[in-house]
C-alpha cells in the first residue's frame, strides 16, 4: 500500500463512520477509532479546539459533552465545517457549530442535563488540520449537578465503556499534570480495560500550572506509568485567554517556547506540543486501520455474505414454505414484543416529546389521577360516628358489649370499601385503554395480510 493508498485510510473509515451512524450504529462491527477520555476539566475540549485552531466547543460549568462527538478532521484548502445531521449545511463561522452542537445535544437529550450514546457527527475541512477522526465522550463527573439523574457517573462510565472496550479503539487518556497521576481519571478507566497499556495514548495537559519547582518529565519520559505507545504533554489556553479570545496562533507560539525554554522539557521539545500531538495521532490512527482492515473487511464480508443468503430466501420466497413463515411470525413477534417493552419500560430511542405515552402515562394514571378521583371523595365525619354507634348497638342487641365488635367494623369498612370501587375501576379502565393504545402503536409495525397466497408481509424494514 503506496502514501497514498494510506492516506486515503481515514476518509474511508469517516464514511464507514457516517454509514453506521446512519442506521443507528447497530451493526457488531467495530471501526478502528479514537476515543478522547478525561476528567471534567481534563482539558479535552482545548486539546480539540488547539488541533482545529479554532473555539466551536460548548463550554461551561458541569457535564458540557453529553453525547459523543464524532469529530472528523480532513486537511483542505478551505475552512469550514459540516454535520451529518444537517447535510449540505456549509458553517464558515464557528460560533455557530458550537449553538449547532448545544441545539442538536437538547434535540435528543433534553434540557436537563442527561447524557444519551447516540453520536453527533461533525466535519472539520481545514489547511490547518491533518486527517484524523475523534470521539469526544463526555467528562468523567463525580457529582450530579442540577436535576441531572443521581446515578450520572455511573451512566457516562458506561457509555465511555462501551467504546474503550473494544480492540480496535484507541484511548487518547487525557490527564492534567496539576492533579495526581496515579489517580487520574482516565488513566484509570483505559487501565480497566487496557491492562498492558497496548493501546492508550496518554496526553499530559496544563504542564504550565504545576506547582513551582515540580514537572512530569518522569511521566512525559515513559518512566512513571509506561504506555507502549507513550505520553505527550500540551500546553493549552486558560480559561482567561479563551474568554479574552486569546488567538490560538499566538498560544501555539507560546506553547512551542514553553517547552524550548523549560528546564524539564527542553530535552525533548520535538517530542512535546499540540502539532506533534496531532502529527503522532495522525499516524497511530492511519497505522491502527491499516492493522486492523484485514479483519474488519473479512468480518463484514461474512455479515454481507449471511445478509444476502437471508435476503435471496426472501426473494425465493413460496408461500407454501412453512419454515420461512414460522421464521417470519417468531421474528415480527419478537420485534412486538422489544416495542411494546420499550414503550413500557421507557428507552432513549425516539422519545416523544409532545405527549405521554405507554408507560409514561400508566404512572400518571396511578400516581396523579388515581389518587385525585380518592381525595375528591367525600367523607362525613358526623355521619360515620353515628353509623359506627348504631352498627356497634345493633350488633351487641340487649347486651352491652364491653369491646367494639369485629363484625361493626367490617360492616362500616365494606360500606367505605364500596366507594372506593368506582375510582379503582375508572383507574383499571384508563390502564387497559393506554395498554390498548400501546399495543396498537406496536401492531402498526407489524401487518398481517390476509393468507390468500401472499403469507405474511412486514412493513417497515421489520
Amino acid at each position: 500500500m503506496g502514501n497514498r493508498g494510506m492516506e486515503d485510510l481515514i476518509p474511508l473509515v469517516n464514511k464507514l463512520q457516517d454509514a453506521f451512524s446512519g442506521i443507528g450504529q447497530s451493526c457488531n462491527l467495530d471501526l478502528p477509532q479514537i476515543a478522547v477520555v478525561g476528567g471534567q476539566s481534563a482539558g479535552k475540549s482545548s486539546v480539540l479546539e488547539n488541533f482545529v485552531g479554532r473555539d466551536f466547543l460548548p463550554r461551561g460549568s458541569g457535564i458540557v459533552t453529553r453525547r459523543p462527538l464524532v469529530l472528523q478532521l480532513i486537511s483542505a484548502n478551505a475552512e469550514w465545517a459540516e454535520f451529518l445531521h444537517c447535510k449540505g449545511k456549509k458553517f464558515t463561522d464557528f460560533d455557530e457549530v458550537r449553538q449547532e452542537i448545544e441545539a442538536e445535544t437538547d434535540r435528543i437529550t433534553g434540557a436537563n442535563k442527561g447524557i444519551s450514546p447516540v453520536p453527533i457527527n461533525l466535519r472539520v475541512y481545514s489547511p490547518h488540520v491533518l486527517n484524523l477522526t475523534l470521539i469526544d465522550l463526555p467528562g468523567i463527573t463525580k457529582v450530579p449537578v442540577g436535576d441531572q439523574p443521581v446515578d450520572i457517573e455511573q451512566q457516562i462510565r458506561d457509555m465511555i465503556m462501551q467504546f474503550i472496550c473494544r480492540e480496535s479503539c484507541l484511548i487518547l487518556a487525557v490527564t492534567p499534570a496539576n492533579s495526581d497521576l496515579a489517580n487520574s481519571d482516565a488513566l484509570k478507566l483505559a487501565k480497566d480495560v487496557d491492562p498492558q497499556g497496548q493501546r492508550t495514548i496518554g496526553v499530559i495537559t496544563k504542564l504550565d500550572l504545576m506547582d513551582e519547582g515540580t514537572d512530569a518529565r518522569e511521566v512525559l519520559e515513559n518512566k512513571l506509568l509506561p504506555l507502549r505507545r507513550g505520553y505527550i504533554g500540551v500546553v493549552n489556553r486558560s480559561q482567561k485567554d479563551i474568554d479574552g479570545k486569546k488567538d490560538i496562533k499566538m498560544a501555539m507560539a507560546a506553547e512551542r517556547k514553553f517547552f524550548l525554554t523549560h528546564p524539564a522539557y527542553r530535552h525533548m521539545a520535538e517530542k512535546m506540543g499540540t502539532p506533534c500531538l496531532q502529527k503522532v495521532l495522525n499516524q497511530q490512527l492511519t497505522n491502527h486501520i491499516r492493522d486492523t482492515l484485514p479483519a474488519f473487511r473479512s468480518k463484514l464480508q461474512t455479515q454481507l455474505l449471511s445478509l444476502d443468503k437471508e435476503a435471496e430466501e426472501y426473494r425465493g420466497y413460496r408461500p407454501d414454505d412453512p419454515g420461512r413463515k414460522t421464521k417470519q411470525l417468531l421474528q415480527m413477534v419478537q420485534q412486538f414484543s422489544v416495542d411494546f417493552e420499550k414503550r413500557i419500560e421507557g428507552s432513549g430511542d425516539q422519545v416523544d416529546t409532545v405527549e405521554l405515552s405507554g408507560g409514561a402515562k400508566i404512572n400518571r394514571i396511578f400516581h396523579e389521577r388515581f389518587p385525585f378521583e380518592l381525595v375528591k371523595m367525600e367523607c362525613d365525619d358526623k355521619e360515620m360516628r353515628r353509623e359506627i354507634s348504631y352498627a356497634i348497638k345493633n350488633i351487641h342487641g340487649i347486651r352491652t358489649g364491653l369491646f367494639t365488635p369485629d363484625m361493626a367494623f367490617e360492616a362500616i369498612v365494606k360500606k367505605q370499601i364500596v366507594k372506593i370501587k368506582e375510582p379503582c375501576i375508572k383507574c383499571v379502565d384508563m390502564v387497559i385503554q393506554e395498554l390498548i393504545n400501546t399495543v396498537r402503536q406496536c401492531t402498526n409495525k407489524v401487518t398481517f395480510y390476509g393468507d390468500g397466497g401472499k403469507g405474511v408481509s412486514v412493513r417497515n424494514g421489520y
